[in-house]
């Protein structure tokens, strides 16, 4: 079983727009926490590392980060 937490960003208040994480050594999963019983997202941990920093530079490096 994984130990979902929700995104420190959820901000104060309600807090219903947000997603949740969970990790392991080998990957992490996302899902969105107004519906946790819904998809999840599962990534590689080296990926959704890589992913995270891009964002947190700014910098695409090739990642779809437009829509």
């Amino acid at each position: 079983m994984e130990n979902w937490r929700k995104s420190s960003y959820s901000g104060p208040g309600d807090g219903n727009e947000c997603v949740e994480i969970a990790n392991t050594s080998t990957h992490v999963s996302v899902r969105d926490s107004k519906t946790p019983t819904q998809a999840t997202l599962t990534f590689p941990t080296p990926a959704f590392t890589l992913f995270l920093g891009a964002l947190k530079s700014g910098r695409s490096n090739g990642l779809l980060l437009d829509s």
